[in-house]
């Protein structure tokens, strides 16, 4: 964010201290010898003293810039909706570092422009760090193991509701066992399923809709950067 003539508040998210703000002071003076270290998607190690309201970041060095995220505007958009989520479930100060590598690990991924899908085992671990893994295997309503048939998902409950208990969330969207199927590896096996090459199209579209409805309701507002994702689809696509 920019801020007064020439510096810029910075938003990190770093393994030990978790998500925090500092003040990168000049950085967007063209001769700042720090701005191209500080470009957003960059992993980079900083040095921050500590502010009377914000840190101070200097001595930054780049570490990696994961080119692909701006040569690419489908990863781009992609790589903005995981670091809102990021922002967006993650309090200051919290540190986790397996979150942290499996969000590097993400942008590096859509930088090298791999499945999708790697978007979506993110989403996934995100909720389970946040405290909001949904239930896939077992009905929230009857405690019974979720078999092939006529399941739906709520998201107001928080997972799989079996056909004996639908109306236990009259709200529940019906999911399908392909759909299923691939949520339940990607929260479980996520390495194994990223190397599959390809998915039903009409499989990934299904669930990343569960998944945004779910993220939306929990967030309690639609991520802004599912909007331009949309955009760009549709711009793609024309």
């Amino acid at each position: 964010m920019d801020y007064g003539e020439a510096d810029r508040i910075l938003t990190l998210y770093t393994p030990d201290h978790g998500k925090l703000h500092a003040i990168a002071k000049g950085v967007r003076r063209s001769k700042s010898r720090s701005a191209g270290h500080l470009d957003l998607f960059s992993r980079t190690s900083v040095l921050i003293a500590q502010g009377r309201n914000l840190g101070v970041a200097s001595q930054a060095q780049l570490l990696e810039h994961f080119d692909g995220l701006r040569t690419n505007l489908t990863a781009s958009g992609y790589a903005h909706y995981v670091c809102e989520l990021i922002d967006s479930f993650v309090p200051d100060g919290l540190a986790n570092r397996v979150l942290y590598h499996q969000h590097v690990s993400t942008l590096r991924n859509l930088a090298a422009g791999q499945s999708i899908l790697t978007v979506r085992a993110f989403e996934l671990s995100l909720l389970d760090a946040a405290g909001y893994r949904p239930e896939l295997h077992h009905c929230l309503g009857c405690g019974s193991e979720i078999v092939p048939g006529k399941n739906h998902f709520s998201v107001a409950l928080g997972g799989v509701l079996c056909p004996d208990c639908v109306a236990d969330d009259i709200g529940a969207k019906a999911i399908s066992d392909p759909a299923l199927k691939l949520l339940r590896n990607l929260q479980i096996n996520p390495t194994q399923v990223l190397k599959l090459e390809s998915v039903d199209t009409r499989v990934g579209r299904e669930i990343e809709t569960r998944l945004h409805e779910y993220i939306s309701y929990r967030l309690e507002r639609r991520p802004k950067s599912v909007s331009v994702l949309e955009r760009i689809e549709s711009r793609l696509a024309g």
